[in-house]
């Protein structure tokens, strides 16, 4: 699976990035139809310690499939964006037909 990362108000990371794409790998794994990654993080101020965005937009069969989360570091919202991502893709999976 292709990967592509975009930052906003944040620098780039290797460490992250590679976060990302160990995590996107059991996805990819899982479901071998994700053929690309487009990963966004965007910092945001805000009063308490949120702010942390993370964002995810998988190409597959079908419409694309987009999911986001904001928490209090990005690797809590990298996580709770690949459960959503992985909720998705498992219905995704059960309307596809084999032949």
């Amino acid at each position: 699976m292709k990967t592509v990362f975009e930052y906003t108000n944040v620098s780039a990371s290797d460490s992250l990035e590679s976060f990302v794409e160990k995590k996107l790998s059991n996805l990819s794994n899982k479901y071998p139809f994700v053929i690309r990654g487009d990963i966004f993080f965007k910092k945001e101020n805000r009063d308490d310690d949120t702010g942390h965005i993370c964002g995810i937009r998988l190409s597959a069969p079908g419409p694309r499939l987009y999911a986001s989360s904001e928490k209090i570091s990005y690797e809590e919202a990298i996580i709770e964006t690949i459960r959503d991502l992985n909720d998705q893709l498992e219905k995704r999976k059960e309307k596809m037909k084999t032949y």
